[in-house]
């Protein structure tokens, strides 16, 4: 009966394993499955795992570069570390990073709300200048529309100290909050999201045009993280999923 059940449950976690890109370990395994009614152990589950030899990607750590010198930022850091947050659309933090393809490099912007860790703006294109984090934000502003002071928290790279995005910020309403120079647990969230992008996504993947890359990461972001993905820091929810927890305005 036991080894009956056993088979069952290991059917369960590959199923689980490959629905999830193959990235769970063997405790978010275990939370999805007690989540869906599956009421099963968690030494139980990390066994049949190994039966199964189902592993997780194999993930780099996210590498904090320490400043050597400190400078003044152009905007005040607005945020000072405080990432969590207690509803939607109060702060957001943005960042750029490059993916390689066999046409060469595909640049990525995103805009994350930090009450769900939801992505709520990306852009991608071959060219990094400011019309990149400007139309992530223009998509993040159109889709949530948020009330004038929402901060906007960014790294000092130069794109975001134009003149060009600085006014996008301004014509909403928006706040400019920026990381000290050279110090990425200023900007850990936006960081950590590449992180777990790569990890899950990019680095296993070596794509033959910039249009492949653009259509995979575009279906990552909107049907998988955002709806699906568990989170820890969200208590193993979908960043969807929070959001639809917060109470709706009166």
């Amino acid at each position: 009966m036991r080894s009956r059940e056993d088979l069952t449950l290991r059917q369960q976690i590959r199923s689980l394993h490959d629905s999830h890109r193959h990235a769970l370990g063997a405790v978010k395994t275990w939370r999805l499955l007690n989540a869906s009614g599956i009421v099963c152990g968690k030494h139980r589950v990390t066994r049949l795992r190994k039966i199964e030899a189902i592993e997780a990607k194999r993930k780099s750590k996210f590498r904090v570069m320490r400043a050597h010198q400190h400078t003044e930022p152009p905007a005040p850091d607005l945020l000072k570390r405080a990432f969590t947050v207690t509803a939607p659309n109060k702060v957001w933090v943005s960042d750029i990073t490059t993916i390689h393809t066999r046409e060469g490099w595909v640049h990525l912007a995103i805009v994350l709300d930090l009450f769900a860790r939801r992505i709520v703006g990306w852009a991608m294109n071959q060219c990094q200048d400011a019309s990149l984090p400007i139309a992530a934000l223009r998509m993040a502003y159109a889709q949530r529309k948020p009330e004038p002071g929402l901060i906007c928290h960014t790294d000092q790279g130069s794109v975001y100290g134009s003149k060009l995005y600085r006014a996008v910020l301004d014509e909403r309403g928006l706040k400019a909050s920026m990381s000290r120079r050279g110090n990425c647990h200023d900007n850990a969230v936006a960081e950590s999201w590449f992180s777990t992008l790569k990890n899950e996504l990019t680095r296993h993947t070596m794509y033959e045009t910039r249009a492949s890359a653009i259509a995979e990461i575009a279906s990552f972001i909107e049907l998988y993280y955002n709806r699906r993905r568990p989170h820890q820091t969200l208590r193993y929810l979908s960043p969807m999923e929070v959001e639809k927890l917060y109470p709706a305005p009166n």
